[in-house]
């Protein structure tokens, strides 16, 4: 008995021992998702490029190397399929409409949204709650619903088939949005720097403009990409409201060149159209891709 107790390791000599043991077999399983994940990353990235360098490849090739060779680089780097779109296309006209609009809403949308965001956010009174949750209830009404009451309204007030008419409707389908993503933002910013405004002599307009909405900007830059991605590519607003040509946006400016050949469309300046359409918004986001890591908070009312 006395040699067997003897062998014995006591409780604090055992327990490195298994502290090691499970470190190794953590770090194994860390190892094992950080490899998985970047195979998945890996993955996504190639289904994600490779088909947008194959758009641009096939933009600078003749319809009939793409049908050919739809792989292979093209023979002859036909510039040309650039100015054919701007112009046989009228994708410059669409292009211009495209920017006046998403440029004005986007405008609009974030100035009335961080105002709204920060009255409900740093303010109480009556109606307060009440009207946070009839804004978030925004989020969830379909856009299709409200096409013919649209219509018929942007008729009445004669704003159908105009710019303005657009704009109005892009900034009250964006707002909820924007209110429910700069809440929290708003919510999470210090009392005391307001309160050291106000004794300073600013009043309730400079506080907002020089000390919170500054203090705001990493929100303000996430929820103006999100905005700019989801009006850029909005069609089915545009397509019911705005059916004027000359009035047309790029979504239904492509749809329309598209469709419009039928057997004999020129894929060359279909891709080069698609680059033009594509690459301001990979601009965009390249620019200020920085402003949405961290900036993505949960809108929760308190």
């Amino acid at each position: 008995m006395s040699v067997i107790a003897a062998d014995r390791k006591p409780a604090s000599d055992r327990e490195p021992v298994r502290d090691r043991r499970l470190t190794r077999v953590a770090a194994g399983s860390d190892r094992r998702f950080a490899a998985i994940s970047h195979a998945l990353l890996i993955l996504w990235s190639v289904i994600v490029i490779v088909p947008m360098l194959w758009v641009l490849m096939s933009s600078f090739k003749s319809t009939g190397e793409i049908l050919s060779s739809p792989f292979s680089l093209p023979d002859h780097w036909r510039i040309e399929n650039y100015a054919n779109a701007w112009t046989d296309a009228n994708i410059g006209r669409y292009f211009l409409n495209s920017v006046i609009v998403v440029v004005s809403a986007l405008i609009l949308v974030m100035l009335l949204g961080a105002m709204c965001a920060y009255i409900l956010a740093r303010f109480e009174f009556p109606g307060r709650r009440l009207i946070y949750y009839v804004m978030l209830a925004g989020l969830t009404f379909p856009v299709f619903l409200a096409i013919v009451p649209l219509f018929f309204q942007l008729q009445n007030f004669g704003l159908l088939n105009t710019r303005p008419g657009l704009i109005l409707t892009y900034v009250a389908f964006a707002l909820p949005f924007t209110m429910f993503f700069l809440y929290a933002f708003f919510r999470s910013l210090p009392h005391d720097v307001y309160e050291a405004a106000l004794i300073d002599g600013a009043g309730d307009w400079r506080a907002f403009f020089q000390v919170m909405l500054p203090m705001a900007r990493p929100g303000m830059a996430a929820v103006a990409i999100f905005n700019f991605l989801g009006l850029w590519n909005q069609f089915l607003l545009p397509v019911a409201l705005n059916t004027d040509q000359d009035m047309w946006v790029l979504t239904q400016g492509m749809a329309a060149y598209a469709s419009s050949q039928v057997y004999d469309i020129d894929y060359g300046a279909l891709f080069a159209a698609i680059v033009i359409t594509v690459v301001p918004v990979l601009i965009v986001y390249c620019v200020f891709q920085r402003r949405i890591a961290g900036s993505v908070s949960q809108g929760t009312f308190r």
